[in-house]
């Protein structure tokens, strides 16, 4: 096989599992490396928003290693390897673009999400994986603002109800000040605004869901 950058680096991730290897290294599991990855991934865009190339390419490779890691953790488990995560990936690029590599037409990206919703849903439809309600798949460690925001997105998009904020005159200058000020007055109450709202976060959620569920019951009656 020919030599690559990719396969010494798996390579040297395997010999640092080794039993001879780092003993850092061999003490972890995918669990104890979940928060690495987010870490990384923080990194990364830190780089991107410096537009400092040099930082990109390192950060990318820390996030790399990171994938590389847990797909040996993974091997060793008998689970999968890095082969199979990189053909998993390419499978569904080619897959969910059948505009590019089928003789699906669209004419806009609004068609090309449409096809990858519909392409995704019949994937994972009658699966462990299936995503029955339209507010499934927003990661539960997403940091509460983010969450929020791609929350009220699915909610919208399925025409479920939301607060609205009728009669708000916020700029988007005002409304980051306004953001910025709740985060001050909470730190000075000893609070934790991200607490406080991913506890919200997941009030709504319930309330949303409720109404997901009593929409599909309302229909079946029809």
């Amino acid at each position: 096989m020919t030599r690559t950058a990719i396969n010494d680096l798996i390579e040297v991730m395997r010999r640092l599992r080794a039993p001879d290897g780092c003993p850092w290294d061999r003490e972890q599991d995918h669990m104890t490396l979940r928060f690495h990855a987010v870490e990384e991934v923080y990194e990364l865009m830190d780089a991107i928003e410096a537009r400092d190339d040099h930082e990109m390419a390192e950060e990318l490779g820390d996030l790399l290693l990171q994938i590389v890691f847990h797909c040996q953790l993974a091997r060793e488990r008998g689970a999968f390897d890095f082969e199979a995560v990189a053909r998993r990936i390419t499978d569904k690029l080619i897959r969910r673009h059948p505009h590019v590599f089928g003789d699906v037409k669209v004419k806009d990206v609004d068609e090309v999400w449409a096809h990858w919703d519909k392409i995704k849903h019949a994937e994972k439809d009658g699966t462990k994986h299936a995503r029955p309600s339209a507010l499934d798949g927003v990661p539960k460690h997403l940091p509460a603002l983010l969450r929020a925001e791609k929350l009220v997105k699915k909610a919208r998009k399925a025409k479920l109800g939301t607060v609205e904020t009728a009669g708000a005159k916020w700029t988007k200058a005002t409304l980051a000040k306004d953001l910025f000020n709740l985060a001050v007055f909470a730190q000075a109450k000893g609070w934790s605004a991200e607490e406080l709202l991913r506890g919200e976060v997941k009030k709504r959620e319930r309330r949303l869901r409720r109404l997901e569920r009593e929409s599909v019951n309302d229909t079946d009656g029809l």
